[in-house]
């Protein structure tokens, strides 16, 4: 049995849940999720509680189980918290703004870097070396940071880059000098 998948998920007072076959609305107070699930596993509404059943012990019902309770947990507490993730920049010259609701970052090429948030995600920058992408959906705030972390990933010789908040970095040796030569 599924450690995670047995567990289940609670359901704050303020949050409504809507089963229709396998799919899932949950509306609560910072928005509306849905999300279709597999067709196989069975999602049931007990009291105050969601509950996770797979029909057998085969091993796409197995790693099945679990994900889908996960999901289902990420989506209560993201219509009731929200999710947000916070990238921070690292290199002389390298800094971001906000123009409306897209982000601009000048990170060292010739021009800046524009990205703008998918409808549902919110982009904050409280200062010019960190950027707080916010939103409901824990996969899309994964992605947009992600992709924002993209325009210039960590390099492991002096650390420059764009990396996660509490993201460590493995740092190399510099180049050792030659010895004999002129």
């Amino acid at each position: 049995m599924s450690r995670i998948g047995k567990q289940p998920v609670a359901v704050p007072p303020g949050v409504e849940v809507q089963i229709e076959g396998n799919t899932v609305r949950i509306k609560g107070p910072k928005g509306q999720l849905s999300r279709e699930f597999h067709p196989d596993l069975v999602i049931r509404r007990e009291e105050n509680r969601l509950c996770v059943e797979r029909p057998s012990n085969n091993k796409l019902h197995r790693s099945l189980h679990g994900l889908t309770r996960t999901l289902l947990n990420n989506m209560v507490l993201g219509v009731t918290r929200g999710f947000e993730k916070t990238l921070e920049l690292s290199g002389v010259g390298y800094r971001a703004s906000k123009q409306g609701k897209k982000l601009v970052l000048a990170m060292g090429y010739s021009h800046p870097v524009e990205i703008v948030p998918e409808e549902g995600l919110e982009i904050e920058v409280p200062a010019p070396t960190r950027v707080v992408v916010k939103g409901i959906d824990k996969e899309k705030v994964g992605n947009l940071a992600a992709e924002i972390r993209r325009v210039r990933p960590p390099e492991p010789y002096k650390g420059k880059g764009i990396r996660y908040e509490g993201e460590k970095i493995r740092r190399k040796a510099g180049k050792a000098g030659v010895k004999g030569k002129k």
